[in-house]
Formats: C-alpha cells, sequence, structure tokens
C-alpha cells in the first residue's frame, strides 16, 4: 500500500483534520434531506397557483445548487418553466405572475438580497430561504414567507436543506406529485451509499478514494448529460474547487460533442494530465449514450485517464445523489491528498471582506 492509501485509510486523522466537519456533514445528509422534506416547508403560506407562470431561483454558490437540481428536475414534470439567476438583477420578465425563491444559506449574500429587492419591487411573489441574516430581517419586515434552515454547516453542504423545501412547496401548489415517495427513496438509497463511501471504508472498498487518487495531481473535467447530470457535473467541479482547491471543469453531451471535442489535440502535454470523469444514468436519451461511447474511443488516447461513474437507486432524486455523493466525498478525499483542510474557503471569505471595504 503506498501513502496515498495510507492517508485515506486513516480515519481517524481524515476526522481530526477536518476543521469544519465536513465528513460530519456528508453524514448526516439522508437526515437533512428528510427534514428538509417533512418539516421545514410545513406552515409556509404559499401563493394562488393561478397566478405562477414561471419559477426563478436566485442565489450564488452552493445556495443556487440547489436552484440547478430544481430546475433539472422539473423540465420534464413541471408545466411552468423553472430558471435559476445568478445576478444582483432579476430576469426582464420578472413580475406579479412569478414565484421567486430567494436562497441565501448565509442570509448576507448581497447579489441575492439585490435581486431580492427589484423582485419585490417588480411585484413577484417570493419565498425565502435562509438561516438568518439580512435576508431574513428583509422578510420579515415585508411580509414574505421564509423557510428556516438549520445553521452551523458550510452552504455546500447544504443542499437537501436548500434544494428539497422548494420541490414540496412547488408540489404543495400542484406543480409536481410525488415528492413524499421520491424523498423517501432519496433518504434510503444515501443511507446505502454511506455505507460505502465514508472513512471507515478503505480505499479498496471505496468508489470516491479510487476516484480521489485518479484526479490526484491531475485536472479533472466533468462531463454530464443535459437535462439530466449536467447540474451533478457542475456540482462536482464546484466541489472540487472549493473543497481540495484545485481546479476542475465540466461541461454536458450533446454540446460538448459540437466544439470541446475538437480541443484534444494540444497542448499535448496538458492533455495528458487531464482525467476525464463522464456521469451516467441509463436512462440518459439513448443517442446521448451513443454519443458518449464515440466520444471515449476519441480521446482515450489523448488524456491520462477517463473514468465512468454511474448512477444508482430507482426514482429520479436518488440517482442523482447519488452521483452528487459520490462527488462530495470524491473532493473531500482529494483535499487530503493534497494536504488540504476542506472545509476553509479563505479566498472566498478575503474577497467579501474586501467588497465590504466600499
Amino acid at each position: 500500500m503506498g501513502d496515498y492509501e495510507k492517508v485515506l485509510n486513516d480515519a481517524g486523522y481524515l476526522y481530526g483534520a477536518d476543521s469544519k466537519g465536513m465528513f460530519q456533514s456528508m453524514a448526516t445528509l439522508a437526515q437533512q434531506c428528510a427534514m428538509a422534506c417533512w418539516d421545514l416547508s410545513k406552515g409556509v403560506e404559499l401563493p394562488p397557483v393561478e397566478a405562477i407562470s414561471h419559477v426563478v431561483v436566485t442565489g450564488l454558490g452552493g445556495s443556487a445548487i440547489g436552484g440547478d437540481l430544481l430546475r433539472v428536475y422539473c423540465l420534464d414534470r413541471c408545466p411552468v418553466p423553472v430558471l435559476v439567476n445568478r445576478d444582483y438583477t432579476m430576469p426582464g420578465f420578472t413580475g406579479r405572475d412569478t414565484l421567486v425563491f430567494a436562497v441565501s444559506y448565509s442570509g448576507n449574500t448581497e447579489e441575492t438580497l439585490s435581486a431580492y429587492r427589484e423582485a419585490r419591487e417588480r411585484g413577484a411573489t417570493v419565498i425565502a430561504v435562509t438561516t438568518g441574516g439580512k435576508l431574513k430581517e428583509m422578510a420579515d419586515r415585508d411580509g414574505v414567507p421564509v423557510i428556516m434552515v438549520p445553521t452551523g454547516i458550510a452552504p455546500r453542504s447544504a443542499s437537501g436543506f436548500l434544494f428539497i423545501p422548494t420541490l414540496r412547496v412547488m408540489e404543495r401548489l400542484g406543480f409536481l406529485t410525488g415528492i413524499e415517495k421520491e424523498v423517501e427513496d432519496l433518504v434510503g438509497h444515501l443511507k446505502t451509499l454511506y455505507g460505502r463511501l465514508k472513512p471507515e471504508v478503505p480505499v479498496d472498498k471505496n468508489p470516491a478514494k479510487q476516484m480521489a487518487l485518479k484526479l490526484y495531481n491531475r485536472i479533472p473535467v466533468i462531463w454530464g448529460s443535459s437535462g439530466s447530470t449536467e447540474v451533478v457535473a457542475q456540482r462536482w467541479k464546484g466541489q472540487i474547487n472549493e473543497n481540495a482547491k484545485a481546479p476542475a471543469y465540466w461541461n454536458v453531451f450533446p454540446e460538448l460533442n459540437h466544439n470541446e471535442l475538437v480541443g484534444f489535440k494540444f497542448p499535448e502535454s496538458l492533455l495528458k494530465n487531464i482525467h476525464v470523469v463522464i456521469l451516467r444514468d441509463d436512462r440518459d436519451h439513448p443517442r446521448v449514450q451513443k454519443r458518449i461511447e464515440i466520444t471515449r474511443s476519441i480521446i482515450s488516447g489523448a488524456v491520462a485517464g477517463i473514468t465512468d461513474v454511474r448512477a444508482s437507486g430507482g426514482g429520479a432524486l436518488a440517482r442523482t445523489y447519488s452521483l452528487v455523493y459520490s462527488g462530495d466525498y470524491t473532493s473531500l478525499y482529494l483535499a487530503f491528498l493534497y494536504g488540504v483542510d476542506p472545509g476553509p474557503v479563505e479566498v472566498i471569505d478575503h474577497l467579501k471582506n474586501e467588497l465590504a471595504r466600499d
């Protein structure tokens, strides 16, 4: 066994060097999703259904990824469009027939606060999702419903809290059905996956640790499929950035076949440091699955490696989160291979402090 495998097999070290409790947050994701489904959205006053013709989730970073998960989940299930806004301003169509989820884990994200104000000015129906902060203060002042999220974890570890309640609200409004059963399946599957991915499981039996070893000292390029695993590819990229403090890039099929695929010729030395991760779901469009196989054959000799990661589980939520969970754990293990604490994000904190000086 090499030194790197020894690092990943030392569960005591992993837990002890994890200053922000990222592994603990991962361990409680199933409970987080259950609580988010059956407790957090109860009692929230909802708008009349006939008034809503589109939905916008406005947020940034870990607070926005839940919006992307909602958007993709709703694509073929919801009669109204769902969009995600990552800006200080709201889309031009925002008005009285718009439902806006203003999502900020901290409640102090300046872009989200700005978008919240504009949504209110335009007469949109707003529901805040937050732990508190200025967003909670503004919502209370304006009489805006608030879904209160438990505090104490990193926003990027709170996807269950920030995503599942929006699903439940959409179901209560009549736009979705069957959410409780989907979440039940999700919770059960997460518990099973935790038994395979947690730090106590050694490298030879832990697929997330094996993936981290493949990505170590490589540039990860994560590919998903439009309308299914696209958000998960973006999530993998962001988690590697924040947890492992390393670069990563993402794209989606079939779009990448019309541009990115051509870029696997030069520079050869750089390409040999790229490891491509392809997120697979057997329910993806058959033509996309064929595209993936052809693409693999085209780039196989140019890059350091290609690894398929396949979704598991029954329902759509379980299958999506099987890939999310795998990527989250991979990013944590990769952090420790680089010898860094995954929790702190000093660069983001510095940026916010500099912005606050104005």
